[in-house]
């Protein structure tokens, strides 16, 4: 008798759910669970927390969304989405009082498994100790009560709860979620090492631009080692905050991909599927003497038999595994476009806005929104054009087209969806304005072009009754304070202006409802401080105030030539300006980065020090004095950085009112959602600025020390050598400081 071959089809999805949606996520959760069906999968895996949405934060801690999510449950059971085949299902589980984050696996009407998540994501911009408990008894399962209406649905009084693998007939399957494929001693390592053949991961992973490469290689990596099928799970859209969850569900075998999702889709249910033949996994991991010995005293697993074959059944058709494939990666100037486009696509289509209004300035910022709107156009109509009947839909009801209408093409939707408005005034350039309209023109946006002067001149008259006194702009003798009071009421008359067009423009062209006002400052400025507060800045959303001006620039380049829109190119060679001084000789003198004292380039590379790499003054001093020992010399590195932190400490309270920005960058100083620092400081840092200088002083000793040497046996100056060596001089002064400092605490 000849033994049957174990071919497995196996389904995973990207689902664009949204927090405390249950009804729209168990609609996609039901027609995620039917598209794997036709595909002839017999286990479907879904999304972190997907029933709920992974984003209801302190929702969690209400007990009505464990509830809910128990009544969806049973509404995939009793509606017989679960009739053979397996549907791994995430969502809160509380048990003993204690509530989990939790797979959930059903067949046939019946709960098999409860798998908690034994390791929790809590940095960055996740908070799952808030919310949730780790699983902490390994390799150990308890009796889990199911609910009343579970227990009349399922026949079953309870149900396996904890860390254990599902038996079937053919294979053994098992989970983990999300942050734990990321976590050093990752579960999947020991599931494979017991025997486990099938591992699933249902996550809940944000975008970050340059991030997906590092998803995928963990995969790829942890079954090269080990073997076996992964299978990946992801959330795809907006579900109600900050982070747009990018998709790419995929699957992996012995280290090799052959599926892989798309990371950017305005779909709302996309289902992943490929064909597997276990017997490979066995063969793969049988060539590995080393991964034999670690598998003969692995510590087994908890095994819940079931009476299924995920295999294709005997004599039915001839199924050929899937092959491998190369991995496919947006560059970053194509993530700038898709994601924050996809991002807005969900954010209008679930507000009740019927589109947009951007303050279009001719600039760098303002002119990359504008782009990315004319992403989301493109990308809409494409859909459209693919027969996708839910984006058509929303396009119609947002655009509000009559009867029988569609969207021609982009420029045609984008006129309907984006409002765009040039507020100049005396101190605008004719260059500015001519850039705002030509981008506007390409787009297809419906562009006003407005003055405010007499605006402003009825607010600086007002302070002049008020006080008796005229502010004067620096060039015509006023002080710091006129000057700048001057550039700030331009720029806030313009969010007020902003907002009033949001509200009335729809009413103006005949239509309902009301516009969401786009903000346009980018990670740097909002790192700097470099912007005014309550200026139109402060919008509605953002989507690129996680996106720095550097890859904002190289878009703007990309965009140009991909996307349609050439004026992009004209506005990336023009130098960054606020244009809210007067001008000289009708052209612009002040550009930002002389504002700031600082390039967009050395922001950056502050943000990430601060940031990623927890710098403080001192210890971004110490770095930097390595990274930049061919540019500064000590002393100069010691400004710039006391110069950053000098303004970045002052203007540290306008983060606490930064638009609700897509977060695409890891040094965004978005307050109390993913940077969690004060936003009252000493802006003079007597202490950190005081140990710089000394610091700094020490190593410019050392350079002159080694210059010296140099020049006496006759070589000129090598200034690379010397500051390494001031470099390690300062490791030892620091020591020496904190040595000298901690004996005089003692005497």
């Amino acid at each position: 008798m000849v033994a049957q071959q174990r071919v497995a089809v196996l389904a995973t999805c990207n689902l664009d759910q949204w927090a405390m949606d249950f009804e729209g996520n168990l609609r996609r959760i039901a027609a995620s669970i039917a598209e794997a069906r036709r595909h002839g999968a017999r286990y479907r895996v879904g999304p972190e927390l997907e029933i709920p949405g992974y984003g209801c934060e302190d929702h969690f801690i209400e007990h009505d969304t464990v509830e809910h999510s128990w009544e969806c449950i049973a509404e995939l059971i009793r509606g017989g989405h679960t009739d053979g085949i397996v549907c791994d299902v995430g969502m809160p589980v509380i048990h003993r009082g204690v509530r989990y984050n939790c797979r959930v696996f059903l067949l046939n009407r019946r709960v098999l498994l409860i798998r908690p998540k034994q390791h929790l994501a809590n940095d960055g911009n996740y908070r799952e100790t808030r919310y949730f408990s780790t699983w902490k008894r390994r390799r150990q399962t308890e009796e889990h009560g199911l609910p009343a209406a579970l227990q009349q649905l399922t026949g079953q009084e309870g149900c396996p709860f904890g860390d254990a693998a599902l038996c079937f007939r053919d294979t053994v399957l098992a989970a983990e979620t999300c942050e734990e494929l990321f976590t050093p001693q990752a579960p999947h390592i020991g599931l494979a090492l017991a025997g486990v053949e099938i591992i699933s991961n249902g996550s809940g992973s944000h975008h970050q631009l340059r991030k997906l490469n590092q998803r995928l290689d963990l995969m790829m990596s942890g079954t090269a080692k080990s073997g076996g099928v992964y299978l990946y799970a992801n959330q795809q859209g907006c579900d109600g905050g900050r982070l747009y969850y990018d998709g790419c569900a995929a699957v992996v075998v012995n280290g090799k991909l052959v599926a892989q999702g798309s990371q950017f889709s305005l779909r709302e249910v996309e289902v992943v599927t490929a064909t597997v033949d276990l017997d490979e996994v066995v063969s793969y991991r049988g060539a590995v003497a080393s991964l034999q010995e670690q598998a003969s005293s692995a510590e087994p697993v908890p095994l819940v038999h079931v009476d299924f074959s995920l295999c294709c059944p005997p004599g039915g058709p001839f199924c050929l595994p899937s092959p491998a494939r190369e991995a496919f990666y947006h560059t970053p100037e194509e993530e700038i476009a898709r994601g924050p486009a996809c991002w807005l696509w969900d954010y209008l289509r679930r507000s009740g806005a019927s589109g947009f209004l951007l303050p279009l300035s001719g600039g760098a910022d303002s002119s990359s929104v504008a782009a990315i709107v004319g992403c989301m156009c493109q990308m809409v109509c494409s859909a459209v054009e693919g027969g996708d009947a839910e984006v058509l839909a929303d396009a119609v009801r947002i655009g509000q087209y009559s009867e029988g209408e569609r969207p021609r093409d982009a420029a045609e939707l984008a006129s309907r969806l984006l409002t765009t408005v040039y507020m100049g005034t005396e101190n605008s350039s004719q260059e500015t304005q001519s850039r705002a309209k030509d981008l506007a023109t390409q787009v297809g946006a419906y562009h006003l072009n407005v003055k405010i002067d007499s605006v402003v001149a009825a607010m600086t008259n007002l302070f002049a009754a008020i006080t008796g006194r005229m502010p004067r702009f620096r060039v015509h003798g006023g002080s710091p304070a006129e000057n700048l009071a001057l550039q700030n009421i331009q720029a806030r008359l313009r969010m007020v202006l902003a907002f009033l067009l949001a509200q009335l423009m729809p009413w103006v062209r005949g239509r309902s409802s009301f516009l969401l006002v786009l903000g346009s400052a980018n990670v740097d400025e909002g790192l700097r401080g470099y912007l005014t507060k309550y200026d139109c800045s402060s919008a509605d959303i953002n989507p690129i105030g996680g996106i720095s001006k550097a890859d904002l620039r190289r878009f703007l380049k990309w965009g140009a030539a991909h996307l349609g829109y050439p004026a992009l190119a004209e506005v990336e060679a023009a130098p960054p300006t606020a244009e809210l001084e007067p001008l000289k000789d009708g052209a612009v003198e002040q550009t930002d980065e002389q504002d700031m004292g600082m390039t967009y380039e050395e922001l950056g590379v502050y943000g990430r020090l601060r940031k990623i790499s927890r710098c403080g003054p001192l210890g971004m001093f110490r770095a930097l004095l390595g990274q930049w020992r061919e540019r500064y010399s000590p002393t100069e590195v010691a400004e710039k950085v006391k110069h950053f932190f000098k303004y970045y400490a002052i203007n540290r309270h306008k983060a606490t009112t930064l638009t609700p920005a897509y977060h695409a960058e890891s040094y965004s100083p978005d307050d109390n959602r993913f940077d969690h620092r004060q936003f009252l400081y000493n802006f003079r840092w007597p202490w950190q600025f005081r140990r710089i200088d000394e610091v700094a002083a020490q190593a410019e000793e050392q350079l002159q020390g080694a210059s010296q040497v140099s020049c006496v046996g006759g070589r000129s100056a090598d200034l690379r050598a010397a500051h390494e060596a001031a470099a390690a001089g300062t490791r030892d002064a620091a020591l020496h400081t904190g040595q000298a400092a901690a004996a005089g605490a003692a005497s």
